[in-house]
């Protein structure tokens, strides 16, 4: 068995339970404790792992408002605006992407309204971001 496949399999075992034990990832990996506790240690040093979370279903959450949201940035600031929209605690998640806008960020406030707030008041003021583009998650599905 490849190292490249254990890890693979420590990796799944995670991304479907992160609280999951050592005790329990050797057993669904078949490797012994000791093992599975080599290649996570590995892997966070390696950056591979980057934290632990917990997924949240939007709907459930009181008074909560998730959004995922697409921003547009001028090339020129890009550095400097993904640095201040990583600053913002409202800003859960940040990713860089290659759909329809350059970055995606995770939003979370306390309704609809503060989100909206975030963007118009927090986002948007940003030197350097042109435009934001909010979809609310409503309920999840898997």
């Amino acid at each position: 068995m490849s190292a490249g496949s254990t890890e693979d399999r420590i990796l799944s075992v995670l991304e479907d339970d992160a609280q999951a034990s050592y005790a329990e990832i050797a057993e669904r990996v078949g490797v012994s404790k000791p093992t599975v506790r080599k290649y996570i240690d590995k892997l966070e040093t390696d950056g591979v792992i980057v934290g632990y979370t917990a997924d949240v279903d939007p709907k459930k959450l009181s008074s909560r408002s998730i959004a995922l949201v697409g921003i547009d940035v001028a090339s020129e600031r890009y550095v400097e605006a993904t640095r201040a929209l990583k600053e913002l605690d409202a800003v859960e998640e940040l990713y860089t992407s290659s759909g329809d806008h350059m970055l995606m960020a995770e939003v979370r406030a306390a309704d609809g309204d503060a989100v909206g707030r975030v963007i118009s008041e927090d986002i948007l003021s940003i030197d350097g971001v042109e435009a934001a583009h909010p979809s609310f998650l409503q309920e999840r599905l898997k």
